[in-house]
């Protein structure tokens, strides 16, 4: 056997002196498209804070406090028909690897390699690696989870240029695709939802051409593409293309959680994100077209103003029906592949748009979806109610969320500071500690010291090794209408919303840089109900602060749409953020109710963190009518 493996590394070995170079152990395949910006590595960049501590808390108790071995149990037996217990592993590696690759962590590799030999162990001969019996093959989440057992093992070889689990990848591909392909079964009538779950496979098959030139892997990600647009498939390019939206591409099912149902958002974004990769290397417009005009429509119609979307796991028009309170909404999956595939975006293009869209994320929905404690990851985050646990799923004490969720916390240290070509780009604001390559010669410390969001003032010190021009851009977010930025004593001009404002000059150490933003309350009004809003994070009640009925109706007070909101002396215990506004409560107007109270609210993220009725929530607030107002209509 070790004679086997040892000839088939001499193979890979060939091949990829055949197909691209390689470096190390890694072999680069030139590519079609060149990304705007790229990520330093994870452990160059240091969150601090308070979300500093989240991330440390989900690594510790999330990541670390996962037993592989349990994960790795369900391959073992081949007894499966329709569940998908074979998902789990590989997410949990992922996020595992991401770990460690942010804080070296050995206790944490460790882990990830008892994780990745007991993986190993399972492969069948014919390279199968799953839990479905022969006959179940192919069918519900079969292929989704091949999808991301290849994830994991293509990010633990990317690690540590460990062939096993390089030869494990390919021998898992090349036995899919005796089952699918031209002449096989096509790959959109495999699995639900039209053949997305299955077609997401899509992104390491990408990812497995790129580690090895094997041109069958390039040539499937481009069958996969084209079975998209056959009479049953999902067609995600053409429907987009055509400016359909996602949640209206087919009739709505007769059966939810069936094949017919076209419009399930994880699996939809996690296709997307792997068309975004298949364009890296062909640059075929349509598909970079394609992505971002669904993205587009994402963000019109489906993402509420926590950051987040979806209800029963698939689009809805959900903007626009965010107000009504509906079952299963803001999965924790979708919360999280919705900031993955903005975070391609923003790599490809450099759009300001897609960085925006994160923090909306990451301030709102994602650090909602975590325990106090760090112990669970809620499957959904609505926007009023009581916080909960996720049932468990496929008879495991784990759910999709528990084990996806941690990626998203993953990927925050990658997006808070990239390169642009020759310059930095700073995305994240609050406690950031970084010390990054700007070039082979060249180091660049930047310190960010600051409260945010809880206040708009930001505090960069920039420290190169050597004196140097090149441009730091900082990101002047969409919702900051009133800016300024200030370099070394001396105010900026051309500081614009929604844009990168991006400061060129020789920069030496110990320059100062201070960014303001406006953070004052902004009300939005929608289907008879209002809201509020403080920077980039959403504002609640939450029965601790025992100012009245959450549900009680009101009036908001504001002027030009915004709300004159006071940081609260105290708080309640486990709450971040908490502000007092003035509202006209209930629908009696007589006495000491006709004066605005100032009223409690915190942030979306504390809200209801207590996980059980003593902290329930509410965003929207219905609003009293007034039929004396002009703006009234009776018919």
């Amino acid at each position: 056997m070790k004679l086997k493996v040892i000839l088939l590394q001499l193979v890979l070995c060939s091949t990829f002196m055949a197909f691209g170079q390689k470096k190390g152990n890694v072999t680069i395949i030139p590519k079609s498209i060149t990304d705007s910006l790229t990520t330093f590595s994870p452990s160059s960049v240091k969150v601090e804070g308070y979300l500093g501590e989240k991330i440390n808390l989900v690594i510790d108790k999330r990541i670390k406090g996962q037993d592989a071995d349990y994960l790795v149990e369900p391959f073992r037996h081949r007894n499966e028909n329709h569940l998908w217990q074979s998902e789990f592993w590989g997410k949990w590696i992922q996020s595992a690897i991401a770990a460690y690759e942010y804080n070296h962590d050995p206790e944490l590799l460790s882990l990830i390699e008892r994780g990745i030999n007991g993986i190993l162990s399972t492969q069948s001969p014919n390279g199968y690696f799953g839990n479905y019996s022969d006959s179940a093959q192919l069918k519900e989440w079969d292929i989704w989870g091949r999808k991301y057992t290849l994830l994991g093992l293509l990010a633990y070889h990317k690690l540590t240029g460990d062939k096993r689990t390089l030869v494990a990848a390919m021998k898992l591909a090349d036995h899919l695709l005796t089952q699918v392909g031209t002449g096989k079964k096509d790959i959109v009538e495999t699995g639900n939802y039209r053949g997305m779950p299955s077609s997401s496979i899509l992104e390491p098959m990408v990812y497995l051409y790129l580690a090895t030139g094997e041109k069958k892997y390039l040539e499937f990600s481009k069958y996969i593409a084209a079975q998209w647009e056959l009479p049953d498939g999902p067609k995600l390019i053409s429907k987009a293309l055509a400016g359909i939206p996602v949640a209206e591409r087919f009739p709505h099912p007769d059966v939810w959680w069936s094949y017919e149902n076209g419009s399930k958002a994880y699996e939809m974004m996690s296709c997307y994100d792997g068309l975004l990769e298949l364009y890296r290397i062909t640059g075929d417009p349509d598909y970079l077209k394609a992505v971002r005009l669904a993205v587009r429509d994402i963000i019109d119609k489906e993402i509420n103003m926590a950051g987040s979307g979806s209800s029963f796991e698939c689009f809805y028009g959900g903007a626009k029906k965010q107000t009504q309170p509906s079952y299963h909404t803001m999965e924790t999956c979708v919360t999280m592949t919705w900031m993955k595939l903005c975070f391609n975006l923003l790599r490809l293009t450099g759009d300001p748009l897609y960085a925006d869209q994160i923090e909306k994320s990451v301030y709102n929905a994602l650090l909602a979806s975590v325990k106090d404690d760090g112990s669970q990851i809620e499957k959904y985050s609505p926007l009023e109610g009581v916080r909960h646990a996720g049932e468990e799923q496929c008879g495991m004490n784990i759910n999709c969320c528990n084990a996806n969720g941690p990626r998203a916390f993953m990927m925050i240290p990658r997006y808070a500071i990239m390169k642009s070509g020759k310059g930095i780009t700073v995305n994240l604001y609050g406690q950031v500690k970084s010390e990054i390559p700007l070039n082979d010669r060249n180091r660049v410390g930047i310190n960010i010291v600051s409260d945010y969001p809880l206040s708009g003032k930001i505090e960069f010190e920039i420290n190169p090794a050597l004196s140097e021009s090149f441009t730091v851009a900082l990101r002047i977010p969409e919702w900051s209408k009133a800016n300024t930025l200030i370099v070394n004593g001396i105010e900026e001009k051309g500081v614009v919303t929604g844009l990168y404002k991006k400061v060129t000059r020789v920069w030496k150490k110990g320059d100062k840089v201070v960014l303001n933003l406006d953070m004052s309350g902004r009300l939005t009004r929608l289907n008879g109900q209002q809201a509020i809003e403080r920077g980039p994070v959403v504002l609640a009640r939450d029965t601790r602060f025992g100012d009245g009925n959450v549900y009680e109706t009101s009036v908001i007070q504001e002027k030009n749409g915004h709300v004159e909101l006071q940081q609260s002396p105290s708080k309640p215990v486990g709450i971040w953020m908490a502000f007092t506004a003035p509202l006209v409560l209930g629908t009696d107007l007589e006495g000491e109710f006709r004066n605005p109270r100032q009223i409690h609210f915190c942030d979306f993220a504390s809200a209801g963190n207590t996980w059980d009725e003593k902290s329930r929530y509410k965003v929207w607030l219905t609003q009293t009518l007034n039929v004396m107002n002009k703006e009234y209509k009776p018919y």
